[in-house]
Formats: structure tokens, sequence, C-alpha cells
């Protein structure tokens, strides 16, 4: 549960700041997406569902720079897509870094060793490379053969630069215990930190039948933690995060913890679920109704365990009972004995299905001002030859 003191001590510092002035929403880390488009199609993604138009679409380098500045949230996660593939990506790093923002840059390596040159070692900037597992696990998750290998050699050769990097793991139903472990294994002698995550059931990935449920994530991460009793596993995790996954904690989502910037704007409620989107953060926090979200409340959240939603939770509670938090992470944590009640799911309001229609508004918005552009473009023309 090693999380670098220098960053620790920033956070914590936010959330004390935040809990003094009396804040009762705030953002921990913006999940920024300056891109949709992918060099790989994951079965269980549901983030590249796009039509060719929305997929060329890209955020500007002062778009997101905007976006961080907007927001204030002391970290900013730059995932996709693959942030790799857009031209400006190193413009919006370093931007981001002069703003002394923690900055994650996720990606799954395939470009990594080829954009090195763009980026500089920092305190404030880390990769988080996306691997699933060992070598055949990962690769059928990714559906192409040979990712596993060049996802290696790129974290040993930004490692060998100077840089700072971590591994980020979905966790999927059919994954073993014991072969998570013998991944967690592979991590440390690798030298990287770790955060794994269940994958949260997006309606418009490929494969639906692959995402856990409440009661087998629990089941499965006490297993995993029970398998790594005594081995020096560096979580990039709260330890009361990892407790909640292991079903010794009853938490609530958080949604607004992890606010999401994408091309379209300010996603409502969540990172994960986009049902909606706001012109501004303010407006996003204003106008949505978060008491409808979150699971027991929403049947799209009722399986949700990731991170995005629950990491901020873990962090609130930490910071307003610190000796809990010590507890835990002094005593490990716990894979045997009863588990935390389960949220109520009976008063949840049904799933509404908007995803096409808003693609479809988004597409409409793209041919408006691409067609004012055309306008433009032919009314300077012909005003420079006159």
């Amino acid at each position: 549960m090693a999380i670098p003191f220098f960053k620790e001590m920033r956070i914590g510092g936010y959330l004390l700041k935040q809990k003094l002035l009396g804040c009762k929403r705030y953002p921990l880390v913006l999940m920024l997406e300056p891109l949709f488009r992918c060099n790989l199609a994951c079965v269980g993604c549901g983030k590249i569902d796009y039509p060719d138009a929305i997929l060329n679409r890209r955020m500007t380098a002062q778009e997101c720079w905007d976006a961080a500045d907007e927001c204030g949230a002391p970290m900013v996660a730059i995932p996709g897509g693959e942030p790799l593939i857009h031209k400006e990506i190193g413009e919006i790093v370093r931007g981001l870094v002069a703003r002394k923002k923690f900055v994650s840059l996720c990606t799954n390596a395939l470009l990594l060793e080829k954009k090195l040159d763009l980026f500089e070692p920092s305190p404030y900037l880390f990769f988080s490379v996306h691997l699933d597992g060992l070598k055949d696990h990962h690769d059928k998750a990714v559906s192409q053969k040979g990712v596993f290998d060049r996802a290696v050699s790129a974290i040993k050769a930004a490692k060998a630069r100077g840089f700072t990097v971590n591994v980020n793991a979905t966790i999927f139903d059919g994954h073993p215990a014991e072969e998570i472990a013998k991944f967690l294994d592979f991590t440390v002698e690798l030298g990287v930190g770790v955060s794994m995550s269940p994958g949260y059931a997006y309606e418009r990935a490929p494969d639906q039948e692959h995402f856990l449920n409440r009661t087998k994530t629990k089941k499965l991460f006490r297993d995993v933690f029970a398998l790594g009793k005594g081995k020096k596993w560096n979580f990039m995790h709260s330890g009361l995060f990892l407790d909640f996954l292991a079903g010794n904690q009853e938490y609530e989502c958080t949604p607004w913890g992890m606010p999401a910037r994408n091309i379209f704007g300010w996603q409502k409620p969540c990172y994960l679920l986009g049902e909606g989107y706001a012109k501004t953060f303010k407006e996003l926090m204003d106008t949505t109704d978060w008491e409808t979200y979150g699971t027991g409340k929403y049947e799209k959240c009722a399986d949700c365990m990731a991170h995005c939603g629950y990491e901020p939770t873990a962090a609130t509670a930490a910071l307003n009972n610190p000796l809990k938090a010590m507890w835990v992470s002094l005593r490990g944590i716990r894979t045997t004995g009863p588990m935390a009640p389960e949220i109520d799911m009976s008063k949840q309001r049904p799933a509404q299905y908007i995803f096409s229609a808003e693609v479809q508004k988004r597409l409409s918005e793209i041919r408006k001002d691409e067609a004012l552009a055309a306008q433009q473009k032919a009314a300077r023309k012909a005003s420079t030859a006159a």
C-alpha cells in the first residue's frame, strides 16, 4: 500500500483543506480524456464504441489545461482511448506538471518507447501501463498477441530513463485468484506499483459475460489477498479501499470524486457512466442529481465497486477516522469472517439506455460545427479573392 510520501502529503493536505472549508462535494482526481480513439479493441471496453466522426475528435492542450484549472483536483489521470495517439500529449503533460498536478498517464504502452522523448521525468508524472494479468491472459483481454511483451519492454525502457511506472489491472470474472497472485508477484519482480479494480459493466462492451457482481468481487479479492499474506505487493491504493474490495467496509459511491472531462464536456455523473454532459465543472457539480446515482439507487450502478467511485470514499473515510485507517494498514486486509452488510438494492431505479441518443446528439453538433467552419472558410476565401 505504498503511495509516495510526497504525493500522499500533498493529497492529504488537500483533503484536510476541503474538510476545514466545510466542502461537501469536491474532486480528488480529474479523469481527463482528450480523445476516445485507441489502437486496441479490448472486449471489456465501453469507451471506444463511437463513429469515426467522434473518434477523430481531440481536446486541445489549452482545453486540457483549462479543465485542470477549473476542476482544481490535485491529481489528473489521462485515460482514453490511447492518450499517446494525441499529437499534443507531450505539451498537455508539460502544462499539467507545470501546474504541479500529479499526472497519471494511462497507456497500453504500444507507443510508449517511441514517445518517451516527449516527456521528462518528474515527481509529478508517472506512467500507468495497462496490464490485465500475465502474458496469455492479458493478450487475450486486449484481443491481440504480443501486447504483453511490448508493454513489459516499454516499462523497462521507461524505468531505465528515470520515469516512475505503475501498472493498472482490470479484473473480470473467470480470472483465478492464483493467476492474479502470480501476476502481482511479477509486478514486484518488475519493480512497479499496481492498481486493481473490478471491471465496470459497460453496456456497449463487446463481452458482457465476464463482469463481476459484488459478491464475486469480494470473494475473489479475499482469495487474492489471502494468497498475498507476507508478500510485498505494492498497491497504489489506500488500505481502506482494498479492505472495501474484500467486503470489510460498507461504503457508498462518491461519483463526483473523480469527475470526467472529455471531448463532449463534463460527463454526468461519473467517468464510467455517461448520461449527459455539462459545459463547465460548476454546472456539473450544481446540476447533476447526485442522489439518484450509486449502488442501491440506480440499476446501472448495482455491481460497481470500481476505484473511481469508491477510492474517494475510502480517502474521506481515512480522513474522518485516521485510527481505523492506521489499524487496517497495520493489520492488513482481513480475508476471513463475516463481510460488511450489502447495500439494499430493492429501491434502485431502473436503468435508462440513452447512449445512442447522446451519440446522435453529439454527431449533430459536430456536423453543425463543421458546416459553420466551412461557411467561414468560404467567406474568408471570397473576401481574399475580392
